[in-house]
């Protein structure tokens, strides 16, 4: 696997997030220590998760809810 760390951000809830393209999963770290897993996320999805303002307001509106996911 290769996964890609996003570039740094500034955010209050989320502390970092990488992508392996060709599985597909989204890896979202926490800053209470959490780690998730989402799959099957598509990479222009991940594309856009990149690029967004507020990396919090884009898991809550297009992450959550529409990937499946696991706590690891």
């Amino acid at each position: 696997m290769a996964w890609q760390q996003f570039p740094p951000f500034s955010s209050s809830n989320i502390q970092s997030i990488r992508y392996e393209d060709a599985l597909l999963i989204l890896e979202v770290t926490f800053h209470n220590g959490g780690t998730y897993q989402y799959y099957d996320v598509p990479n222009h999805v991940a594309a856009a998760f990149q690029a967004a303002g507020s990396k919090g307001e884009f898991l809550a509106s297009d992450i959550k809810g529409n990937y499946r996911y696991s706590k690891l």
